[in-house]
């Protein structure tokens, strides 16, 4: 019972830090150097976002056994 309330709990942590990293990125794209496009470090940030989100989604529906 206590693993999965933790679980859960785990998944819906995940999936709101996901959520506002990929929110805070979009909508403020961190400053970079000149040699380096900034379109580059946002996208990363925002994919890591989505995989947050989805591994949250992914502990919230799965069972334990």
């Amino acid at each position: 019972m206590g693993l999965t309330i933790a679980e859960k709990f785990f998944g819906l942590i995940a999936v709101i830090i996901g959520a506002l990293t990929a929110y805070y990125t979009y909508v403020s794209p961190p400053d970079s150097p000149p040699a380096v496009p900034s379109g580059w470090l946002s996208s990363i940030f925002i994919t890591a976002g989505f995989v947050l989100i989805g591994i949250g989604v992914f502990l919230m529906l799965a069972k334990v056994e």
